[in-house]
């Protein structure tokens, strides 16, 4: 299942892509079921924090209706930025199984969390090369 839920936020990062923002895409998942997607919209709304992850965690806690993740997992193109394991760790979502290894040093400050589980999967390579598509575009 893990594959399939890295393509959905392959999927997501592509619609990201698609209207010129970074792409990354994030899927939440409960009981094998998925609650929440979505993807980067920094650039169209010009609002700092609307990061797929931060996107997706809202939309879980509505579809919930509660703050608290607990038993969830997240999936996600590229390896969370700071402001988005924070706020995974605070929405106490178990697990964040990301594809893409994040090549700025902030990605990588954090210490492990005994309440979140940040796991890395290259599953494949279309994450990778959809985030170099885009910044090689972009200089």
């Amino acid at each position: 299942m893990e594959n399939y839920y890295i393509m959905m936020a392959l999927k997501e990062a592509k619609k990201a892509y698609k209207k010129n923002d970074v792409p990354v895409g994030a899927i939440i998942v409960k009981n094998n079921k998925i609650i929440a997607r979505a993807y980067n919209r920094k650039e169209k709304t010009k609002i700092a924090t609307h990061h797929a992850e931060i996107l997706a965690i809202e939309k879980a806690c509505k579809k919930l209706n509660d703050w608290r993740l607990n038993d969830c997992e997240m999936y996600v193109s590229l390896e969370p930025c700071l402001m988005c394991k924070g706020a995974i760790m605070e929405s106490r979502i178990k697990k964040a199984i990301y594809c893409v290894k994040c090549q700025k040093e902030a990605c990588n400050s954090v210490k492990k969390e005994k309440t979140t589980e940040f796991i890395y999967k290259k599953i494949n390579n279309d994450a990778e090369k959809l985030l170099k598509t885009f910044f090689e575009n972009k200089r």
